[in-house]
């Protein structure tokens, strides 16, 4: 399997975990406020996570682990992603949840990936070429069409610019958690929600939120450890394996499978204008998974880690390791090198493309 195709099916894996959330944290919501909520969902998915951790853990003793750990320099940008996509994001989304119906919440939150691509594209040096950019049209222009239902987006001003909002703070939170997508997945998603999720805990006890009752509280932790645990932890290998811009199409479709989900959780009824939106997301995710970008480019000098196995572009020594196998994880020098194959703009692939 294509690190293209890998990286799709863990896109579209983790948007689909993460659509169910809007329906039913809607369900969850009346029983406590925005921010307890969001910081039960977070914590969810950071305790679901070590709980994975610690079993793996036991399983794998005395084996090295294989992916690339934190170090010092990765903790600013660690910050910006708890500030932005474990704070601002969730809580801003739970605001406009309660002002907006579960569909309307659903469909705004395409906004996300817009925001996401241009962010890539102007600030951070991803590419999308035409084909590329056709195919992320179709799932935008899917995303545009839900939206033209009978005024439901249009309801309550104060709700949809919280929406915006909180799509503008995941935008900036996948662009920094793309830089941060060579080191291991699992640990930093897990200090990101268990950090997330124990600041808002405090605010949400410090602004008197009431905490849901037993049943709400298994609820909101289960649902946290799918879809803000297991998802980010697939979204993060997809944004290695595809770029910020790329992920942020697959990811696309979350609101779609979400308001999917809100038929049978909140009786809420899908139109012909969203299932005909639905297909156009549908024809775009083809496209994109089948579009192929490659041309002659050169790879500068570059020292990371991160795992890998030796293809063409890890071709180095091993000073000091006693065990090779692959694929592992150690600091390395990629040489500079010049090839011509197909590719997509991952940490790997960040160089300037001259006209068409």
């Amino acid at each position: 399997m294509s690190p293209e195709v890998k990286g799709a099916l863990m896109g579209l894996g983790a948007a689909a975990l993460f659509g169910l959330s809007a329906p039913m944290a809607k369900r969850l919501l009346p029983e406590s406020g925005p921010l307890m909520l969001a910081s039960l969902l977070y914590l969810g998915g950071g305790l679901g996570l070590s709980l994975a951790s610690i079993a793996a853990r036991l399983r794998r003793a005395g084996v090295p682990r294989r992916e690339a750990p934190l170090a010092r320099r990765d903790w600013p940008l660690l910050a910006g992603i708890i500030l932005c996509g474990g704070m601002l994001g969730p809580v801003l989304m739970l605001v406009g949840l309660a002002r907006l119906s579960a569909v309307a919440t659903s469909l705004l939150l395409n906004l996300e990936g817009p925001f996401t691509i241009l962010l890539a594209v102007l600030l951070f040096g991803e590419h999308l070429g035409r084909r590329a950019g056709l195919a992320t049209g179709f799932i935008f222009c899917g995303a545009a069409v839900l939206g033209l239902q009978s005024g439901e987006v249009r309801a309550d001003w104060p709700g949809v610019l919280a929406v915006a909002g909180a799509c503008l703070s995941w935008a900036v939170d996948n662009n920094l958690t793309q830089r941060l997508s060579l080191k291991d997945p699992v640990t930093v998603v897990r200090i990101k929600a268990l950090g997330a999720g124990s600041c808002m805990l405090v605010l949400a006890t410090v602004t008197r939120q009431p905490l849901p009752g037993a049943h709400g509280v298994a609820a909101a932790l289960a649902l946290g450890a799918a879809s803000y645990g297991l998802s980010i932890v697939l979204d993060m290998y997809a944004l290695r394996l595809l770029g910020a811009a790329r992920e942020a199409a697959y990811f696309a479709t979350a609101p779609f499978l979400g308001a999917l989900a809100a038929l049978p959780l909140l009786g809420e009824r899908l139109s012909l204008t969203e299932l005909l939106g639905g297909a156009a997301m549908a024809l775009g995710v083809v496209l994109l998974v089948r579009e192929r970008h490659g041309h002659l480019h050169t790879h500068e000098a570059l020292e990371h880690e991160h795992l890998h196995v030796h293809d063409e572009h890890h071709q180095h020594e091993h000073p000091g390791m006693t065990d090779t196998t692959e694929p592992h994880s150690h600091p390395h020098r990629h040489a500079p090198l010049t090839h011509d194959h197909p590719h997509v703009s991952d940490l790997h692939h960040r160089h300037k493309h001259g006209p068409p």
